[in-house]
């Protein structure tokens, strides 16, 4: 897992700017809400090529933060990783729209020509809104961006092959449930849909016809 969160060292929303964990911050009780939202997560079981553990929260995107990251394993290999943080303000969040929110990066590496498929954003997002619906999730206020980055290497690096990347940044409200406490096992069972869709792995279950899936690619590199 050490590879998976080096290569998330960059940041993604303020994830990255995170010294210590929510419950480690807290110096009090924590509201029930996001407690039993974080104990559903520490609870819900995932696919097995997915390995997630806890990681440091952001410390200013909300008064509670809880994070994880997940790295897609195939034997010796790293198909994709992720960090996915549950964010929760009590007084509610105009922009959310709710009190609690969802934030994720996630990331692998693309053969050059996938890359250069011009539906590819379009498709990238289709696995995220795909892996939320085919969990029949309630959500709203989804946003985020896809990038595509491509590196060429010369001089004393020109032995090293060129090298593309997609990256998924996005977030959303998810529905809130009895309690006001959303589904997060679920939510992080689609997360890890996704993880695994962007990694090319088969769908675990029954895949969502909207849902456009790209040949395997390359994972990014051997553990």
């Amino acid at each position: 897992m050490a590879a998976a969160q080096g290569r998330l060292s960059d940041g993604a929303d303020g994830m990255d700017d995170a010294k210590d964990t929510a419950q480690e911050r807290a110096g009090g009780a924590l509201p029930p809400a996001f407690r039993a939202a974080v104990d559903a997560l520490r609870a819900a079981r995932v696919r097995p090529q997915v390995e997630v553990e806890p990681t440091p929260a952001p410390q200013r995107l909300a008064p509670h933060a809880y994070a994880l990251e997940a790295v897609v394993v195939d034997g010796e290999q790293e198909l994709a990783d992720g960090r996915l943080v549950l964010l929760h303000d009590p007084a509610g969040h105009d922009a959310w729209q709710g009190t609690f929110r969802l934030v994720t990066l996630v990331r692998a590496e693309l053969e050059a020509e996938m890359a250069a498929d011009p539906l590819l954003p379009e498709v990238c997002w289709s696995w995220l809104t795909g892996a939320l619906q085919g969990r029949g999730l309630g959500y709203g206020e989804p946003s985020g961006t896809i990038t595509r980055a491509s590196s060429h290497y010369f001089g004393g690096l020109a032995e090293r092959p060129a090298a593309s990347q997609i990256e998924i940044r996005a977030s959303w409200t998810p529905r809130e449930g009895m309690g006001g406490v959303p589904d997060t096992a679920a939510h992080l069972a689609a997360w890890c849909d996704l993880l695994a869709q962007v990694g090319g792995l088969p769908p675990a279950g029954p895949g969502d016809a909207s849902v456009v899936t790209l040949p395997q690619r390359r994972g990014p590199q051997s553990r």
